[in-house]
């Protein structure tokens, strides 16, 4: 909790440094490359690439900009994944802001999920105190649409592969490119079965 309320406080220092808005008409020619993965319009078929439609355009620039810096340093800063630096690599800050601003611009499909596990539902919206671990819904909102301005990132309907891959690698420290740290903090107390049901009731939820 403690800092989620660092997070919070330097949210209008965040927002004041606003990257460059892209062109997404310019963003779709580009992101082309991109639909091999992530489907032509953001919203990937294959459930361990992220559904990239409708979300937040600075999160996606600050996603594309942290591989590109990966690919620079060898992965001693930024995001490393072994396929997002190829791409990345060769991207200038205007193709990142055109591609970002492309897939923001579209909506996303949600599909139904069956057997939604009511465990999940529980640790998103309430957490539980007795671990420490705090609800998903302080940060995601309860539908799952993020805080744009907090550098918070829609979840609600992304896949349920992809969350589970994502929670594991902050808890493991695979993956460390969240603000302050808070998703590992919060990810190193889930079990298996707490990342379980939460990516699939995560995945389940529409807006």
């Amino acid at each position: 909790m403690k800092k989620l309320a660092l997070a919070l406080s330097v949210v209008a220092a965040m927002s004041s440094s606003v990257m460059a808005e892209g062109n997404a008409e310019a963003g779709k020619t580009k992101a082309i490359v991109c639909s091999a993965c992530h489907g032509a319009d953001g919203n990937s078929m294959i459930d361990m690439y992220p559904k990239l439609a409708g979300q937040h355009p600075a999160y996606l620039e600050k996603q594309l900009t942290e591989f590109r810096l990966a690919a620079k340093t060898g992965g001693a800063e930024g995001r490393m994944n072994p396929i997002m630096i190829g791409f990345a690599m060769g991207l200038s800050d205007e193709d990142i802001a055109d591609v970002s601003a492309f897939f923001a611009s579209q909506v996303q499909v949600v599909a139904d999920v069956a057997d939604v596990p009511t465990a999940g539902e529980k640790l998103y919206k309430g957490g539980d105190a007795a671990r420490g671990i705090t609800a998903c819904v302080a940060c995601h909102g309860p539908e799952g649409q993020g805080a744009a301005a907090a550098g918070f990132p829609v979840v609600g309907g992304q896949h349920a592969n992809y969350i589970k891959i994502q929670l594991a690698q902050f808890r493991d420290g695979v993956r460390h490119n969240d603000l302050n740290g808070m998703m590992q903090d919060v990810a190193k107390k889930l079990s298996d079965a707490d990342i379980e049901a939460l990516s699939k009731y995560i995945s389940s939820i529409k807006h």
